[in-house]
């Protein structure tokens, strides 16, 4: 029995998604910028990250523990290769999600080598007993073993190569103190400026070779929330609007792309807009609870409030108060509603 050649060669391309995968990795990799040069925003940060990787070459050492604080998509995974690359170190990486045994931890510790940098992103969620495992590596390079069991069970002290560990965290108010504490620097990542977007999405266009006007720059970077990572999400959106349509990447291109994936003009999308008009609609502007936020909308509640409920409050449309959520009267104003007689205001909660 023969195949066709054609149906043989579409199969191969419906059932094998590594080579789209790869160029994915591809894709993301190639936005990293690799050292604190080509880095752009955080400019506090960079000049207090350069100083103690600075300091630390010139005396021959490895550098200070860092913890790197701060909402999800500023560059903290990115700065963690970035302290490698600068220190021409060895880098290692896992999540706070993988290390659930004081004996997970333990085999990636003893496995360094001298100078390597160990990226643990989300150190908050690991568990409490490789946290405490944890102090005593970071302070003096060394870890207890427990052998045996019961009455029996004796510790060994294990030696530990020098390192440098860098956190990252979303949530640093979830860290203990004693494993805080323990940090030589502490870096707080702050919201991007539009300028400073402008700059990663020329960055971006650039290296995946797009074409793009200035005014379509700024006009994305007006809608990703001071967040690099939402930034370059869009900046993809709009090529690939470009690129199937045949048309340029301009400002008309980048108004219909974003429109199609409902991201309006100030960055919000069509679960932030649906939580903000039940409030405004359903509710009266509030007060309203949490929960029945979350069921009103189809949502997780840790939905809402971690992914939806921040920039809102940024942005200075939603306020949380101990009776419930309050729309502000700028929500009110951008969705083009007139507050009902007698509806709750700041002033009466």
């Amino acid at each position: 029995m023969t195949t066709d050649p054609d149906i043989e060669n579409s199969v191969v391309k419906l059932v094998d998604p590594s080579l789209e995968s790869e160029s994915e990795l591809a894709f993301e990799g190639a936005l990293r910028p690799v050292s604190l040069a080509e880095f752009v925003g955080q400019k506090k940060v960079r000049g207090q990250l350069e100083l103690l990787l600075t300091a630390a070459t010139m005396q021959n050492r490895t550098p200070d523990h860092i913890l790197l604080a701060g909402p999800p998509g500023l560059g903290k995974t990115t700065l963690a290769m970035i302290v490698a690359y600068e220190g021409n170190r060895p880098l290692r990486m896992s999540s706070g999600p993988a290390i659930q045994h004081a004996g997970d931890l333990a085999a990636v510790l003893s496995s360094l080598v001298p100078g390597e940098v160990l990226f643990i992103d989300e150190i908050h969620r690991m568990a409490r007993s490789a946290e405490e495992m944890l102090y005593l590596a970071m302070e003096d390079f060394r870890i207890d073993i427990m052998v045996g069991k019961g009455a029996g069970a004796t510790s060994v002290p294990l030696d530990l190569a020098p390192f440098t560990l860098v956190g990252a965290t979303t949530r640093s108010g979830l860290l203990p103190n004693p494993l805080r504490d323990r940090f030589g620097f502490t870096a707080h990542l702050e919201f991007y400026a539009e300028s400073e977007l402008e700059q990663v999405l020329a960055r971006a266009a650039l290296l995946i070779d797009l074409p793009i006007k200035k005014d379509a720059l700024a006009e994305i970077a007006g809608r990703c929330r001071g967040t690099p990572r939402i930034a370059n999400r869009l900046l993809r959106r709009v090529r690939d609007y470009a690129l199937v349509h045949g048309g340029a990447a301009d400002i008309a291109a980048v108004h219909a792309a974003l429109e199609l994936y409902d991201v309006d003009a100030i960055g919000l999308d069509r679960l932030d807009r649906e939580v903000m008009k039940i409030i405004l609609t359903r509710f009266g502007g509030g007060p309203v609870g949490l929960n029945t936020l979350a069921v009103s909308v189809g949502e997780e509640s840790e939905t809402v409030e971690a992914v939806v409920e921040p920039f809102l409050v940024r942005i200075g449309f939603l306020t949380r108060t101990p009776r419930g959520r309050v729309a502000t009267s700028a929500a009110w104003q951008h969705f083009g509603l007139t507050p009902p007689q007698g509806s709750a205001t700041l002033l009466d909660l």
